[in-house]
């Protein structure tokens, strides 16, 4: 019998490289030190194709860096005899694109890996593979987020357990920077119009918008809204870049200018609605209901990072505009207080922006840059330049934990841990994967 589930890892926006297979031969239009903006930018009158064309962009391979051992230790440790091995699949895909579109990708790709798993021979030798096959899911990120709005529409029945990652389960200001300035800790940190342009035009961006109910400080008696999913909140030159995008890529060059405002306003509109009602549906997510037990369900929080935790909105000349400061960005992990301790994150995702509405709250397992082992000195290092939130599925420790998760195998030697939550006293704290040592 196998010794797993065959498991499926689904990355966060931007880890996977997008070629254009127009061009003979094909051309990478996005890895890790590439970023062609021009190219990856989509057409304001169909935001499924890109604005230049003629064009063919697909998915590529994943963010080495960031994955690459991640995969390679869950295929070796995953997998009890060499031959019984376990596969483990890299789910590639657009990120562009609203989260719907990748959940129905997702769909199909379940389907596959079931069919090619069940090629190999010691998973047709298991009669319970072949009557009832399942994979188990792995998501960083917005992969978390995809994997939650998969199991709302698709349902769990080939589904066998679940790992996320740092998933920005209730958004992150990250993403209202990236909108703001076109700079943040997603994605790129180059900043500029280029990039400023691109995100404007990116929906899935707009599914990583916060909606926790701390966070956004609005000057009094502006009248400001509440959510970000509602277009009276923003600053105006969000829309004014989307109506020059409409002049420059639209396909009719004579289009009237107010036609143009017009339609500038509906895409943003378009955009927001999209995104808040897919953030209302992975918060109503009721895994009872679906008869899957939250204890198959292993919740990773990203913490002691400093993080931005808060923005600022005030009227500007009648107008909204978001104030930002580096005093915005803090870590109090190590705080005494349990309601100051959330003010916290990972580098990139708040605390509050972590914890999902349909997990127990005492379940999650938080870690933090200090749970590198002593092995780990270049991903530690790495952790500080290029963010822990990024780097973090490189953590052997994790690598161990997922690998319990899945299995159910002991862990004799204590060589797996973590941390509750603030507010979550040891005796309280309840893990999917147990016994789990406490930090």
């Amino acid at each position: 019998m196998p010794s797993s589930h065959p498991v499926i890892v689904v990355p966060g926006i931007t880890a996977t490289y997008l070629r254009d297979l127009y061009p003979l031969p094909p051309e990478t239009i996005w890895a890790v030190i590439r970023k062609n903006y021009g190219r990856v930018r989509l057409h304001p009158d169909d935001i499924r194709y890109e604005a230049r064309q003629p064009a063919l962009v697909r998915p590529g391979q994943l963010y080495e860096i960031a994955y690459q051992e991640l995969i390679e230790e869950l295929r070796h440790n995953l997998s009890e005899r060499e031959d019984d091995p376990v596969p483990v699949f890299p789910f590639t895909y657009d990120w562009r694109q609203p989260l719907e579109v990748v959940e129905a990708s997702l769909a199909d790709f379940v389907g596959e890996v079931i069919d090619r798993t069940g090629l190999m021979r010691n998973y047709h030798a298991d009669k319970s593979y072949r009557e009832a096959p399942k994979v188990n899911l792995v998501g960083h990120s917005m992969g978390g987020l995809v994997i939650a709005g998969y199991l709302g529409r698709y349902g769990i029945d080939k589904i066998n357990k679940i790992a996320t990652l740092a998933t920005p389960y209730k958004g992150s200001f990250e993403a209202m920077v990236k909108l703001i300035t076109g700079t943040a800790k997603i994605g790129g940190a180059t900043p500029g119009s280029r990039e400023r342009e691109a995100s404007r035009l990116t929906p899935s961006l707009y599914h990583l918008l916060p909606s926790f109910d701390t966070g956004i400080t609005r000057q009094r008696g502006a009248g400001l809204p509440d959510s970000t999913f509602d277009p009276a909140l923003w600053q105006p030159s969000i829309i004014d870049t989307i109506v020059e995008y409409v002049r420059l890529h639209g396909r009719d060059p004579a289009l009237a200018p107010d036609d143009r405002e017009q339609q500038g306003h509906e895409i943003f509109e378009r955009l927001l609605a999209q995104a808040g009602e897919h953030r209302a549906r992975v918060d109503g997510l009721d895994l009872a209901a679906l008869g899957f037990d939250t204890e198959r369900w292993l919740c990773v929080v990203g913490v002691d990072a400093r993080t931005r935790v808060r923005l600022r909105v005030e009227r500007e000349d009648g107008q909204p505009a978001f104030r930002l400061s580096s005093r915005d960005r803090l870590n109090h992990w190590r705080h005494k207080s349990e309601a100051t301790r959330v003010l916290t994150g990972d580098g990139t995702v708040h605390f509050k922006g972590a914890v999902p509405a349909f997990l127990p709250y005492r379940s999650l397992v938080c870690v933090s840059p200090d749970d590198y082992g002593y092995w780990e000195l270049a991903d530690a290092n790495l952790a500080k330049l290029a963010g822990f939130h990024g780097i973090l599925p490189n953590m052997n420790m994790l690598h161990r934990l997922l690998v319990r998760h899945f299995t159910g195998r002991g862990d004799p030697r204590g060589n797996t841990w973590g941390r509750p939550a603030p507010g979550v006293a040891k005796e309280n704290w309840k893990p999917p994967v147990w016994p789990l040592r406490a930090k």
